[in-house]
């Protein structure tokens, strides 16, 4: 987190380096003085030997950092130890050392969905909304970008990006344990964000599509993957209870709906370049998981519904421009 506050410093972003350096303080102090989760996850990080990786391969489908023969026996062991005890892994995969998490959701195949269609990612400054273990993020590090930042509330999430990031090491990737609203105000600071499977939790989407215009630079990408309606009727499903048994699904709107929620945001050039059903191959279970997925998330009758009874998941993907 520190680092984060060097690179805003050489920046010279005056308007938010002091909320930011407030932000990233308060954090410290409450991870050095960590209870609960937070401990629990430090002090598996702390069992992690020290290892410098003979490889890092950021371009390939799994993350790939070091190679078997960087490990003696010893921290083989206390490794893949660790990294079972971060569970559940619900994005990846990685290779750490030639272990292979083999995560719940297969993430390259969104990346590979999408990475044609976007501005080429050298030398921006990226901000990734929920941005898990930082799967993403380190696949954007590979294009050179001049910072990624991620905000990753969840502390299981947060820990896994700091076990990898030990190794990896990336002097130009950040992450901050918090919520997008929690972030100070960074007005037309990003040149590109990413906000991936975060909308339909949120209680008022165009506000927070709102917030994200506000902290995007003139010109900038807004990469959008969300929850949708696969129809173009200008409606949305608000579910009564529970959506594939996730009790904190809010809005999930069909493609005309999606499109509308940015333009009254003030993104211009909307379009969507990707519309994707989720199945078995993407989300599976492994046994880098305990919990449940997509199998048990749909009506065993007819895939097509979930367990309640509404259409079964399908993503889109679009790509909108602040002005």
């Amino acid at each position: 987190m520190e680092r984060l506050l060097q690179h805003g410093r050489r920046l010279k972003i005056d308007q938010w380096y002091k909320a930011l350096e407030t932000l990233i303080r308060d954090k410290r102090i409450f991870l050095d003085n960590a209870k609960g989760n937070y401990l629990k996850f430090q002090t598996i990080l702390d069992t992690m030997p020290a290892i410098a990786p003979s490889i890092v391969d950021l371009e390939s489908r799994a993350v790939t950092i070091g190679d078997p023969a960087d490990l003696g026996l010893e921290d083989y062991r206390l490794i893949k130890d660790a990294l079972g005890q971060l569970c559940p892994w619900r994005k990846g995969p990685f290779n750490l050392f030639g272990i292979l998490i083999d995560s719940e959701w297969q993430s390259w195949m969104k990346w590979e969905r999408l990475i044609h269609h976007i501005t080429d990612l050298k030398g921006r400054c990226i901000l990734d909304i929920g941005s898990s273990n930082g799967y993403y993020m380190f696949r954007m590090a590979a294009c050179n970008p001049l910072m990624v930042l991620g905000l990753e509330p969840q502390s299981n999430f947060y820990f896994q990006y700091l076990a990898m990031q030990k190794y990896l090491n990336q002097k130009n990737v950040f992450c901050l344990p918090v919520s997008h609203d929690q972030l100070p105000k960074m007005d037309k600071y990003f040149d590109t964000v990413f906000c991936m499977g975060v909308l339909y939790h949120q209680k008022s989407p165009v506000q927070m599509l709102k917030d994200i215009y506000d902290s995007m630079r003139s010109g900038g990408e807004l990469v959008i993957e969300n929850l949708i309606i696969n129809s173009k009727e200008n409606f949305c499903l608000f579910p009564k209870d529970r959506y594939a048994k996730m009790r904190n699904i809010f809005f999930i709107p069909d493609l005309l709906v999606m499109e509308s929620w940015l333009l009254r945001a003030g993104f211009t050039n909307v379009r969507c370049v990707d519309i994707a059903k989720t199945s078995s191959e993407e989300q599976r279970k492994t046994k880098w998981i305990q919990t449940e997925t997509l199998e048990d998330f749909l009506d065993p009758d007819d895939h097509d519904k979930t367990v309640e009874g509404y259409p079964a998941p399908v993503r889109a993907i679009f790509i909108a421009m602040a002005t």
